[in-house]
């Protein structure tokens, strides 16, 4: 699906986007088959069926430090324009699901909204097309607040200032006009 916006910007490139996916698959990897196996689990699941607040969908949750943890140490050597670079690919991602419908399944306030957003990116390209194309396929209450300002935060330690992306757009909650209704 392509995502169309109305702000003008430096866009991610075809290869930056390749390596943020890249990574997060490398991350996740590194954890074994059983979160491999949650995350195939919930691009294949049927959106229509009762997940609970503690079913199999959310069990991926468990894992999420880890993967970060591993992100983390797979990025360690990466200079300040590459983690830049990645930061707005994660911007511009967090943004194009910065939608009405998408919201109506993950619900929550302006920054929940965004945890939500940011556990849809972090568990992979496959889970972010699935909920890009279909935003039932998304969970209630699911975040990853870690992902949200990831590759910012690190450039913030490496090298002690926040990345500028040129991007012209947030990854705050309501921020993408294209995505709301007037």
């Amino acid at each position: 699906m392509t995502v169309t916006t109305d702000v003008p910007g430096t866009l991610p490139t075809p290869a930056d986007e390749a390596r943020l996916w890249a990574l997060i698959e490398a991350a996740w990897a590194e954890l074994g088959a059983e979160p491999l196996a949650l995350r195939q689990a919930l691009v294949e699941r049927d959106p229509a069926g009762d997940d609970g607040d503690d079913g199999p969908p959310y069990a991926i949750e468990a894992w999420l430090d880890a993967f970060l943890d591993h992100l983390g140490q797979l990025t360690a050597e990466l200079t300040g324009q590459e983690l830049t670079d990645l930061d707005r690919v994660v911007e511009r991602k967090l943004y194009d699901i910065d939608r009405e419908d998408i919201h109506e399944v993950t619900d929550g306030s302006d920054d929940g909204f965004l945890y939500a957003r940011g556990f849809i990116v972090a568990l992979g390209r496959s889970y972010y097309e699935a909920v890009l194309a279909d935003p039932a396929m998304a969970l209630l209450d699911a975040d990853c607040e870690g992902m949200c300002y990831f590759f910012a935060h690190l450039h913030n330690d490496r090298f002690g200032s926040w990345p500028e992306t040129g991007s012209g757009i947030s990854r705050e909650s309501f921020g993408n006009r294209v995505g709301w209704s007037a």
